[in-house]
């Protein structure tokens, strides 16, 4: 079970980071979306808390950089 939930939550920051290099139109819900579904592997036990703000970390900061 876990690693399925590992495996969705890795495809999910993929799929946040494409949005972000592409400059799509949803990248923002892409990315809310990834957010989402890391704090559920924090909840569900399968990231540590610091490992979670880590990731959501480096994805805002690389969509608000390709915003400007």
């Amino acid at each position: 079970r876990n690693k399925s939930y590992r495996s969705a939550l890795r495809t999910s920051i993929k799929k946040a980071d494409a949005a972000i290099a592409g400059k799509t139109e949803d990248m923002e819900a892409v990315v809310n979306a990834a957010v989402k579904n890391i704090d559920m592997a924090v909840s569900k036990g399968i990231l540590h808390k610091n490992t979670a703000a880590h990731k959501k970390s480096k994805v805002v900061v690389r969509m608000n950089k390709s915003a400007n």
